[in-house]
């Protein structure tokens, strides 16, 4: 069983690199001006966008927590969505000075602007 799944992963990885070269050559150096690429290139490719957008372990990429969430997670997640958005402006600015106005290090008159609705 084993041996039958790394033979499924080699192919899996073989095709994709494949692939990902085919369309790479097609399209970049005719749309871009970019170079024409071999195998090994394009399955560094595959590789290196796996570690920038994906991660490893097949949880990563956006919206990645929101899978792993349990039920009572999410059921969580979404009633605290729903006294967010019953919440008036002033509220919200209360709730985000409470937590030291949030992440970054924006200032509460940029933040203000972003809280008025818009016209």
């Amino acid at each position: 069983m084993k041996l039958a799944f790394l033979v499924l992963g080699i192919a899996f990885v073989a095709a994709f690199g494949a692939l990902v070269m085919l369309l790479w050559n097609a399209l970049v150096p005719e749309l871009f001006g970019g170079p024409v690429i071999g195998f090994w290139q394009a399955a560094g490719l595959l590789v290196l966008s796996r570690i920038l957008l994906g991660g490893f372990g097949g949880h990563g990429g956006p919206g990645g927590r929101w899978h792993r969430m349990s039920p009572e997670e999410r059921e969580r997640f979404r009633e605290g969505m729903r006294h967010w958005k019953q919440m008036s402006q002033d509220e919200r600015r209360e709730f985000r000075r409470g937590f030291g106005g949030g992440c970054g290090q924006r200032s509460d008159s940029v933040r203000d602007a972003n809280d008025r609705p818009a016209e």
